[in-house]
């Protein structure tokens, strides 16, 4: 039951306070701090619940002056307003309840690959790199090019990119997943409508601490860039290719002049993958995980749909069209993101109700 789970936090933050008073905690300067820490997360729960409880005796004294002919009416009134803020209050309860993702702070790493619709799959995945750069640009996050391989028409074969700052991954995890877009082609003389697909996968940026590489586990190549970067890093040996061997994941990258930055880029990202690999192996095999995140790419498999004759964009699981599909492709997200976020907070909810 939630009230026997905060029952018991109240508890455990008024054993806290008892034990920030003893003398041998106050002298212990790392215990102290993880008292106060953990005081300090349990204190918004804990005056949330108290209040909760308060409401109650409230509601309690109204309804017992229901038996009183002369004070029903007000007694009626009161009994309404407060039963509102009660179901309020335990919404905002269960809220606080549910745990966070412990990734939500980090980084992000995005991968970026054309799925079904050749040439034109290509310039859609070009769309959504320019996508994802401006809305870096509009809340202040780093941008910041890992590998980009582009077509001769200016799409793009692959993107890796990092963005920084802001939490990151709390916003843009709900991006993972397979693309589609309905437009008309240049190249389509007949002016008929295609459908393309892109795929997109947001890693969190992991730790040194949270996937181990061991050197001898990778073997580090390096070649002459091409494409993306401009002419120098062509005439020079400036990029690098990461191959851990126990798992088979090979890491590319050429954005920088320097091999040294390079090969600093790519070890971010491999981390990153070995980390969203030990992720996914509490539940399942990678590859299985990686299917579910990104799909393989069909035209029937999409989280978000991008329709530039009608103007709108219609994202799947939230069940959101908006029509306004130039301002999102330039970057403006947050609608839509926030209506995802919103969606996971009441699926949480859910399961939260479930174990009670």
């Amino acid at each position: 039951m939630i009230e026997d789970q905060l029952r018991a936090i109240e508890e455990r933050y008024e054993e806290l306070s008892v034990a920030s008073a003893q003398e041998d905690v106050v002298r212990d300067v790392d215990k102290y701090r993880k008292v106060l820490r953990e005081m300090n997360d349990l204190e918004p729960k804990v005056k949330a619940w108290r209040a909760h409880l308060s409401l109650e005796k409230r509601l309690a004294e109204a309804e017992e002056m229901l038996s009183d002919e002369e004070m029903r009416p007000m007694a009626e009134e009161e009994a309404v307003r407060l039963r509102k803020e009660l179901d309020d209050s335990l919404r905002a309860l269960k809220m606080m309840l549910i745990p966070s993702d412990p990734d939500d702070g980090r980084n992000v790493i995005i991968e970026i690959r054309p799925g079904a619709g050749g040439d034109e799959a290509a310039l859609f995945a070009a769309l959504l790199l320019r996508m994802y750069q401006r809305y870096a640009e509009r809340h202040r996050m780093r941008f910041d090019p890992v590998s980009v391989s582009d077509t001769e028409l200016g799409g793009v074969r692959e993107a890796v990119v990092m963005l920084s700052g802001n939490a990151a991954y709390s916003r843009l995890k709900f991006e993972s997943g397979v693309h589609r877009i309905q437009r008309v082609p240049v190249t389509e003389a007949g002016g008929r409508i295609h459908t393309s697909t892109a795929t997109v996968a947001v890693l969190p940026e992991a730790e040194d601490v949270d996937a181990e590489i061991r050197p001898e586990d990778v073997r580090i190549d390096t070649y002459r860039a091409s494409g993306h970067g401009g002419q120098y890093i062509n005439r020079t040996d400036s990029a690098v290719r990461l191959t851990h061997l126990p798992t088979g994941l090979v890491v590319t990258c050429q954005d920088e002049k320097s091999q040294l930055k390079n090969k600093e880029k790519a070890f971010k990202v491999l981390r990153s993958r070995l980390y969203d690999l030990l992720r996914s192996q509490k539940d399942a095999a990678y590859a299985q995980d990686r299917r579910s995140q990104v799909g393989s790419g069909e035209r029937n498999e999409r989280i978000r749909t991008y329709n530039f004759p009608q103007g709108r964009v219609t994202d799947h699981r939230a069940n959101l069209t908006l029509y306004r599909l130039d301002q999102v492709v330039d970057g403006d997200l947050d609608e839509i993101i926030d209506a995802l976020f919103l969606r996971e907070q009441e699926e949480k909810i859910r399961a939260l109700n479930a174990g009670m």
